[in-house]
């Protein structure tokens, strides 16, 4: 899979598969990560990203002009049986893909699950372009919609349900948040909230040292970067956060 650069996204030279590169892997993860530090520790995810050989085909690399990488999206196709998307969004279709290729079951679905841009270039529109690479890449392989667990990165007040986050739009009808926003004006239409979409677990001394915050009451915990409160046992030492996330269905034209 190849494209050239367009006006909204001159960083971009060509876009592939790791499939079609995989003398890539050699570097796939030398660019920075834009994440919270606690977003690396969700053992669903990890699972997915120590796997990264089984879906290749479903990996796109952006390069500029040098070869160098500038961007990447991952995508992964999964079982799913009925029309209603699940509650257990992010981590859910990982897991179903990954159970999927242990045991040759059929995907009936395809999700994206990141789209990351190289820090220093974010804001210039390559967000969009990549998700139609991705949108294009799932209907070359047969699939008829491309599915998204979407991280709404906007939502600023934790303790604001995403059920109406999700949902509030500005005068031009269009979401307020700016993920939600690239999303529907690719023609995407939003579905519904995945509840539990990412559960990262910890200890009270792992959540310190992801936050830097002292973790020394039971409660809910506000940390920089989280779409909810983070749940705090002290007695117990351990705290979770349970991430809501919200589905968007792209049709793909296959």
């Amino acid at each position: 899979m190849s494209t050239q650069g367009t006006p909204d996204g001159r960083e971009i030279a060509q876009i592939v598969t790791l499939a079609e590169r995989p003398d890539l892997m050699d570097v796939f993860w030398d660019m920075e990560s834009p994440w919270p530090e606690f977003m690396k520790h969700d053992p669903i995810g990890n699972m997915y990203y120590d796997s990264l050989e089984r879906f290749t085909e479903h990996v796109l690399v952006c390069l500029d002009e040098d070869g160098t990488m500038v961007a990447k999206a991952h995508s992964v196709p999964f079982p799913l049986a009925g029309g209603t998307l699940p509650d257990d969004g992010w981590d859910g279709v990982i897991r179903r893909a990954m159970q999927a290729e242990a045991t040759g079951e059929p995907a009936t679905h395809v999700s994206a699950i990141e789209i990351s841009v190289r820090p220093d270039l974010q804001g210039r529109g390559l967000s969009g372009r990549i998700l139609h690479a991705l949108r294009d890449n799932a209907a070359r392989l047969g699939f008829r919609e491309l599915l998204a667990p979407v991280r709404p990165n906007g939502k600023e007040d934790p303790d604001e349900p995403m059920a109406r986050y999700a949902f509030r739009t500005r005068d031009d009808g269009l979401p307020v948040d700016p993920w939600l926003r690239v999303h529907v004006r690719a023609g995407a239409r939003i579905d519904r909230v995945a509840p539990r979409s990412m559960v990262i677990p910890g200890t009270l001394e792992e959540w310190r040292g992801w936050t830097g915050l002292p973790f020394d009451r039971t409660g809910t915990v506000a940390v920089p970067g989280a779409l909810a409160p983070v749940l705090c046992d002290a007695e117990h030492g351990t705290a979770v956060y349970v991430e809501p996330n919200v589905w968007v269905r792209h049709r793909t034209g296959a």
